[in-house]
């Protein structure tokens, strides 16, 4: 009895001390079976077995792949987690006016001239650091650690002056929020979210000037939505994902860090460090858009109007590669970006990123500061998701540590976050299962689209005004009363692929 019980004990150890090896990926494969069934099969998963990889980009940028929310359920799930505003976030706007002058406004917002932008986001980049990280060995989480330098950057952008402590908070908040519901590692909570809206609006109210002249085809809490969904949702969150997949590159490649600090003027191999990143740990996972009309590609089946067609970034950055899992820089010295399976920011024919020209360019500033200061050390998983926000060590330049000691600190870390990898995985499991089915109840593209047309404009004179208080509904600015959205169109498409 005694030898079958502590059999039984030592299985039940083995089996709880392995745990981080195999129920994260248990969990995440589980969630995605959950997310699928939910979702149905209404998206077409592009490359596949029908379109392969190379021709990928020729139905990406064709104009008729170029519908962004209306028609598709899977946009109740991007606006759920976008809200509030989602109805005038760029991302969502329909194709015409209202889009055409939303977009001139947020590239007026991202130009400047390169030594300016440069100069701005390595000020930034300082600031933070030298509040942040001052003894020998700092263990901060690089995402965290970088979202307050984006935050104040586009609050310079936008208002064109410093930003207070109080309002970089708020941004960071919000931001945050934004994020961990996307990661499914937190649910929304709107108020932090609405406590933005409501700051913005008053400054917009007062008559707080902006940078750039905003939209006039947008009511006042549309252009408080469209600030703070464009620059203080995704542009911080974007940058910061980008910046925490860069520098945990190098803290896990010591002789690209190596080179990178030594060299800091070499742009051509920093942006083949930069190229190397994106292409491994894309920002995006899946783009979706709906067809406007009917597709017919050479030697191709048709792909039917009202299709909604989803692109994997990382299944396309995967292919056309020797070794597309390892991470390697010196691949881009003979491959050329342009003509690579290689698309960071989207593709030319269909609105690439607004901040393609940007981005490449604050994150050579921020990397340069971070590195003239600091060396890396990280010895947590990396994957495309991110969720553990990147933890990583900060060991002063001047005052690097014994092998012995950052061996068993750089364990130390290790074994902590394969323990953490077990309960977050379990809670992206119940908060993401509980924010999509949430996001299929309140249906918030869907019902939006019942009682406006896609640009903007009521389909009845019972339409709700939008130009409310902040955050009257938890996803749109007003819901309708009553009433329910029609279904989306189906029709029977002949390509085969995975579910979203």
């Amino acid at each position: 009895m005694v030898r079958h019980r502590t059999a039984a004990a030592l299985a039940a150890g083995t089996l709880l001390l392995s745990t981080p090896a195999w129920l994260p990926r248990s969990v995440v494969a589980l969630r995605m079976k959950v997310f699928a069934r939910v979702n149905g099969d209404e998206g077409i998963t592009f490359p596949n077995a029908t379109l392969d990889a190379d021709r990928f980009q020729e139905l990406y940028g064709h104009p008729a792949a170029n519908g962004r929310s209306e028609g598709a359920a899977l946009s109740d799930l991007f606006w759920y987690w976008l809200a509030p505003g989602a109805d005038v976030h760029q991302e969502h706007l329909e194709a015409g006016p209202r889009y055409d002058e939303v977009a001139r406004c947020t590239l007026a917002f991202l130009s400047g001239s390169s030594e300016d932008l440069y100069a701005r986001a390595a000020r930034r980049t300082a600031a933070v650091l030298d509040t942040v990280a001052a003894g020998r060995v700092t263990l901060v989480r690089l995402r965290d650690l970088m979202m307050p330098v984006w935050a104040e950057f586009f609050h310079d952008l936008v208002f064109d002056r410093p930003c207070p402590a109080h309002v970089g908070r708020l941004i960071v908040d919000n931001a945050e929020d934004v994020v961990n519901a996307l990661k499914c590692t937190r649910p929304r909570h709107m108020g932090r979210r609405d406590r933005l809206t409501r700051h913005l609006l008053r400054r917009l109210s007062a008559g707080d000037t902006t940078r750039q002249p905003l939209p006039t085809c947008l009511t006042p809490l549309q252009q408080a939505y469209y600030l703070q969904g464009t620059f203080f949702n995704t542009a911080v969150v974007q940058m910061s994902e980008a910046m925490a997949h860069l520098l945990l590159a190098l803290a896990q490649h010591p002789d690209v860090q190596r080179r990178v600090a030594e060299h800091p003027d070499d742009d051509r191999y920093l942006s083949h460090v930069m190229d190397e990143t994106f292409r491994l740990y894309p920002l995006f996972g899946v783009a979706h858009r709906i067809t406007t009309d009917d597709i017919a590609l050479d030697g191709l089946p048709t792909i039917p109007a009202r299709s909604v067609l989803c692109f994997s970034y990382p299944d396309y950055h995967a292919s056309g590669y020797p070794d597309p899992d390892v991470f390697d820089p010196e691949r881009w010295e003979h491959t050329s970006a342009r003509n690579a399976h290689h698309i960071p920011f989207g593709v030319a024919a269909n609105r690439p990123c607004p901040a393609w020209r940007l981005a490449p360019l604050i994150m050579r500033a921020a990397t340069r500061e971070v590195l003239s200061r600091f060396v890396l050390d990280s010895s947590v998983s990396h994957t495309r998701s991110i969720p553990h926000r990147a933890p990583c060590l900060l060991i002063r330049r001047d005052a690097p540590l014994p092998s012995r000691q950052l061996s068993a600190v750089r364990g130390a870390l290790w074994t902590r976050d394969r323990f953490e990898d077990v309960g977050r995985s379990i809670a992206q499991l119940g908060f993401g299962t509980w924010m999509v089915l949430d996001a299929r109840r309140t249906r918030p593209a869907a019902r939006h689209f019942a009682s406006y047309d896609i640009q903007g404009r009521p389909l009845h004179r019972s339409a709700p005004s939008t130009d409310g208080g902040p955050h009257q509904d938890a996803d749109n600015d007003v819901l309708p009363a009553s009433g329910t959205a029609p279904p989306a169109t189906t029709r029977t498409c002949p390509y085969s692929g995975p579910t979203s």
